[in-house]
């Protein structure tokens, strides 16, 4: 009888560890049922950080988080083409006096007027519209990104990560 309240407590205490676990995401996050909007065969191989997001953003995508998703888009540029700078040398070309990278729009004017690589013409005109949608997402309180705003620049994003993974050397 006297250990009845004893064994009560210990039950309680293990529903209480186990009750918090239950619904909280992976430390690392989780792989997307789904790629549709970049497979994960076009980074498969190059940089960890570079796959996970991809990972976020099929995932936001495929969980209609398009906001986040269109960010995600603009963070992945952002990174790839500081890779490709970074591949050839050039990092001081695209870093203020401090040290620091470029915000996106100074880096895209200087991917854009880089001579060490000729980009395609596809890349120079999408490169900008990508940037445009993240930043919508992320700086402009009423706007709200629709699965029709990634839709459309899908094809952008293919062209434009595939083309500088390869400036990066990375592919």
């Amino acid at each position: 009888m006297n250990d009845l309240p004893k064994k009560t407590l210990e039950i309680a205490r293990a529903i209480q560890n186990e009750v918090p676990r239950t619904g909280i995401p992976t430390e690392i996050g989780s792989t997307p049922k789904s790629e549709q909007v970049l497979a994960s065969s076009v980074v498969k191989g190059t940089r960890g950080y570079i796959e996970q997001v991809v990972n976020q953003i099929n995932g936001c995508y495929e969980d209609a988080w398009f906001d986040a998703c269109a960010v995600m888009v603009r963070r992945l540029i952002e990174t790839l083409i500081i890779e490709a700078y970074e591949s050839y040398g050039l990092s001081g070309k695209i870093k203020n006096p401090n040290g620091d990278f470029f915000f996106l729009k100074d880096l895209i004017e200087c991917v854009l007027s880089e001579s060490t690589w000729n980009l395609s013409r596809n890349t120079k005109s999408s490169l900008r519209s990508l940037k445009n949608i993240g930043d919508l997402s992320a700086h402009n309180r009423r706007y709200i990104a629709h699965r029709s705003d990634i839709d459309r620049i899908i094809p952008d994003i293919r062209v434009v990560v595939q083309e500088f993974l390869y400036l990066s050397r990375l592919k």
